[in-house]
């Protein structure tokens, strides 16, 4: 399971058709760091820590710092006390918004990772080159990278990884089915996979809808109001447009495979993957690392295919969210003109390679007659497509296809006793499995919802007097 995530605000997949930025001989952002030492923490998750040994590796070689690194499944849980002590804080913390345990989202909230906007202006060690010039600008700009929405850069992009519905692209070619692209379309097709004895929809665990959600809002409301969503407008979480969100998916609840919320949970979600890959379900949210978390179980010759949220109606848009992961360098953190470096070689070719070659390798399912999936980390560098392995470039094409590209993150907001809006329990995403098995109708979740985003919107207007 990929662990987790929210995705990027305002962020472009338009794939990097630039060729790659030659690699510069001059060393020229290492002077002294040697004898230095970095302190590096982050999350172990569904793309390993073979990338990151790597590249600090490399670091190490080429400035002469030394590294120390520590990572962790709950690594929220393994920094909470130093953060809260300011003893032994590290330098780089490597965790998104949203992610397991919620310390980087508890760390905005109380403004405590630092200014990082010079690192735009880093020549990246071992490059001739500048970060600005090397990065794709659209993912230094949202609340992804600046929270606050001041114009400082808080957080660096590390990935970029297209999030939709997959499907068993094989089975289609089977029914001759085609694949809807609005959500007519899709009900229909429900129908019809449904008089078959098969599901249209599952999804691993309600807070994969971060993803699926978010681009289904900017579906239906469209991204000018979306905007306004994640910025906690209340009058626009108002609109009728906003609630046909929610109404879109209460409908999919009976189309959905029914053993799907028994099994969406830490355990079990993999079992509604596989549905799809035996033909029991049609569709799954889920992001790049799909294909390669699922190689052990998949049959040989299976055909994967993935597709954008459907639009609301024929002809409309529709949309895909892209998962960014970031980090980060906490405001007590005492060696931050070393951290920029690092973050620096974090977008140099070098590194970008070896993110990738390691980020989803599977040594133990990797057989010499089976193909695994490759697909690790895609640095959001000039260039970045040629990185794609032949097999994993249908989930980096739906841009090509038309799908505009959308973003998960919400603004920072003031804390509110008793109130969480999004994440995995949150009103928003966690709320998903209750609606689907019935035990909270669409409306209780709607107004679940805008009663949330009020009262945060209240305690962000009396922080602001």
């Amino acid at each position: 399971m990929k662990i987790k995530k929210v995705l990027s605000l305002g962020l472009s997949l338009l794939m990097c058709a630039t060729l790659m930025t030659g690699c510069g001989g001059n060393d020229n952002s290492t002077s002294g760091s040697e004898n230095k030492t970095l302190k590096i923490a982050g999350l172990d998750g569904g793309y390993g820590t073979k990338g990151w040994e790597e590249v600090i590796k490399k670091f190490e070689e080429k400035t002469g710092a030394k590294v120390e690194y520590t990572f962790d499944k709950k690594i929220s849980d393994v920094l909470r006390p130093k953060m809260t002590s300011g003893k032994d804080v590290p330098d780089v913390i490597y965790l998104t918004v949203g992610g397991v345990g919620g310390l980087t989202d508890t760390l905005i909230k109380e403004k405590q990772i630092a200014d990082i906007s010079a690192l735009l202006d880093e020549t990246i060690p071992g490059e001739d080159v500048k970060v600005k010039d090397k990065v794709l600008t659209s993912f230094f700009e949202g609340a992804t990278a600046d929270p606050y929405g001041d114009g400082t850069l808080r957080l660096a992009p590390l990935n970029n990884a297209p999030c939709g519905l997959f499907y068993n692209a094989g089975l289609f070619k089977e029914k001759g089915w085609e694949v809807p692209t609005d959500w007519d379309g899709m009900f229909e097709l429900g129908e019809k996979a449904k008089a078959e004895g098969i599901s249209l929809f599952t999804y691993p665990t309600a807070g994969y809808f971060d993803a699926f959600f978010t681009s289904l809002l900017n579906a239906t409301a469209g991204p000018e109001v979306y905007a306004k969503l994640i910025a906690y407008d209340v009058e626009a979480w108002k609109l009728p447009e906003v609630k046909e969100a929610f109404e879109i998916v209460g409908k999919l609840k009976d189309y959905t495979l029914p053993t799907t919320v028994a099994n969406a949970n830490g355990d079990n979600f993999t079992k509604n993957q596989q549905a799809v890959i035996d033909g029991k379900a049609l569709f799954i949210p889920n992001g790049t690392w799909l294909p390669g978390e699922m190689s052990a179980t998949t049959p040989e010759g299976f055909e994967w295919g993935m597709m954008g949220i459907p639009a609301a109606k024929p002809g409309g848009d529709c949309y895909s969210t892209n998962f960014v992961e970031q980090m980060y360098v906490p405001e007590k953190a005492e060696n931050k003109e070393l951290a920029l470096q690092f973050l620096a070689y974090c977008y140099s070719d070098e590194a970008a390679d070896l993110f990738y070659q390691y980020g989803a390798k599977d040594e133990e399912n990797s057989t010499a007659d089976k193909e695994v999936y490759k697909a690790g980390y895609l640095i959001p560098i000039t260039g970045c497509e040629e990185k794609i392995a032949e097999s994993d470039r249908f989930m980096y094409t739906l841009s090509k296809n038309g799908v505009k590209t959308n973003s998960a993150t919400f603004m920072a907001a003031e804390a509110v006793e008793g109130v969480v809006l999004t994440g995995e329990t949150g009103i928003l995403f966690g709320s998903v499995n209750s609606v689907m098995s019935g035990d909270k109708t669409v409306d209780q979740w709607y107004n679940e919802s805008v009663d949330a985003v009020a009262k945060i919107a209240e305690a962000n207007a009396n922080a602001d007097k």
